[in-house]
């Protein structure tokens, strides 16, 4: 029987690269594995579209995982800017050691989040511990989630 063996990466499509790399390597602090326009045929294949070029780059998640962002080159674009509670939409979870410093710094550099602030959790098997969601340039939700002290 076929069974996951484990994760490689999360891929986000995003408008401009240079604007989402301040955001997730600039802001979050991921460390930029490598930058490549990729133009193989079977990627055409893969996605059943006609585009000329990807931009990909690859940050990695400590701890395991990447996170892989796609700046999509001669084919038309939309945003899929939805809202969590919207079918089809997604978010990346990110552990953090100071929530509240990380939304500051994310902030400084222009982003916004959906809570006003840094929300505490005060129930089930996560009590104790404090999460926000941040918005990146493109509005895709990265949540940022703190641990609580005793775990």
């Amino acid at each position: 029987m076929a069974r996951v063996t484990g994760f490689f990466h999360a891929g986000i499509t995003v408008r401009d690269m240079d604007v989402a790399l301040a955001f997730y390597r600039d802001g979050l602090g991921l460390e930029e594995q490598f930058d490549r326009l990729l133009e193989a045929d079977y990627l055409r294949d893969v996605l059943a579209l006609d585009f000329s070029a990807i931009r990909a780059v690859y940050l990695a998640i400590p701890g395991g995982g990447i996170v892989e962002l796609l700046e999509y080159q001669g084919i038309e674009r939309l945003s899929a800017r939805s809202r969590p509670n919207d079918y089809g939409a997604g978010h990346l979870c990110l552990y953090v050691d100071d929530v509240a410093e990380m939304t500051e710094r994310l902030r400084a550099r222009g982003g916004t989040s959906r809570s006003e602030s840094v929300v505490a959790i005060t129930s089930g098997p996560n009590e104790g511990a404090t999460s926000i969601y941040m918005l990146d340039p493109d509005g895709y939700a990265v949540e940022l989630f703190e641990r609580r002290k005793d775990s």
